[in-house]
């Protein structure tokens, strides 16, 4: 437990040392936010679906933890090219604890991300349904969080360079993103669309935050814990036991 704990602060260290990253990070969501929410909004209301900030904001929450928590991946192989992944995995540790502190620590600072995201949101117009609700919301979010460092783990297991890592990554996250139902309601899809959309992970993640933060829920709360619970375990295993299989 202490190798988890130790590599877990280590993870949230350099986050909240790296006052650029954290700024950088909220460019793309904000922009979003106000494009998109207040652009599109007017259209929304016109068609009786309610406003669409609100409808927008956990999409966007989803947006923000999915890209920091599989980019998180570029740590595993920073550290693999500057010699620190050496040092520590010829220590007498498990691997196993070595990958699940890396993971929690990144899942969670995508995570506080997230919140921040929310935050803002907050500031700048958003409502939260039923503030008891927040607790779930959050423990969805770091589901979400924890599934996808799981996956960028497992992918920065197998690569030893930045671009690699970055082009397979952009090849997966975009359509994970705009196939969520982030931007726009997932009832009346064709049927193409609409089987497309239930295979994608992230449609559950924001399916659950939209569900405990306005109350907006296409598949129930249980169907989307399950399944993020469930999805996350297996990556964590697919993760750990390529973790285990690394060479320096």
């Amino acid at each position: 437990m202490t190798t988890i704990y130790i590599l877990w602060v280590r993870q949230l260290k350099r986050y909240i040392r790296s006052r650029s990253r954290i700024v950088g990070s909220l460019g793309q969501p904000l922009m979003f936010l106000l494009a998109l929410g207040y652009g599109f909004g007017p259209v929304f209301q016109r068609a009786g679906a309610g406003n669409y900030f609100d409808f927008l904001v956990p999409g966007i929450i989803a947006q923000t933890i999915l890209f920091a928590a599989i980019f998180s991946g570029i740590d595993l192989i920073w550290d693999r090219q500057f010699g620190f992944l050496k040092e520590t995995l010829v220590a007498p540790v498990s691997r196993i604890n070595i990958m699940l502190g890396r993971t929690l620590g990144g899942a969670t600072v995508a995570t506080i991300q997230g919140l921040i995201v929310l935050v803002l949101s907050s500031i700048i117009g958003f409502r939260t349904y039923n503030l008891l609700m927040l607790p779930l919301a959050i423990v969805f979010m770091f589901l979400l969080a924890l599934m996808f460092t799981a996956l960028g783990t497992a992918i920065a297991s197998r690569l030893s360079d930045f671009q690699g890592f970055q082009l397979i990554i952009n090849f997966l996250v975009m359509p994970l993103f705009f196939l969520s139902g982030a931007l726009f309601p997932l009832s009346g899809l064709p049927k193409a669309l609409g089987v497309v959309v239930k295979i994608d992970p992230l449609t559950y993640g924001v399916d659950a935050i939209r569900g405990a933060l306005v109350n907006q829920t296409h598949f129930g709360l249980g169907l989307d814990l399950l399944v993020l619970a469930g999805i996350s375990a297996i990556l964590l295993g697919i993760g750990s036991y390529l973790f285990s299989k690394i060479e320096v």
